[in-house]
């Protein structure tokens, strides 16, 4: 399988055109950017949201 992830508005970005062979290679490059940010201080309007999906053949 071959994973992606994509953001909620449609944009593209140097997230969005990588792919991966597992769900956890690309949580983990998640986790990179979003593991910084504490949760009391975020401003998720900010920054996009991403979501990791299966690539369709």
């Amino acid at each position: 399988m071959i994973f992606r992830i994509i953001r909620h508005d449609g944009d593209t970005d140097s997230i969005t055109h990588q792919e991966f062979e597992n769900y956890n290679d690309a949580y983990d490059l998640l986790e990179q950017v979003y593991g910084d940010m504490c949760c009391s201080d975020a401003d998720y309007e900010d920054r996009p949201y991403y979501e990791i999906v299966e690539r369709k053949s």
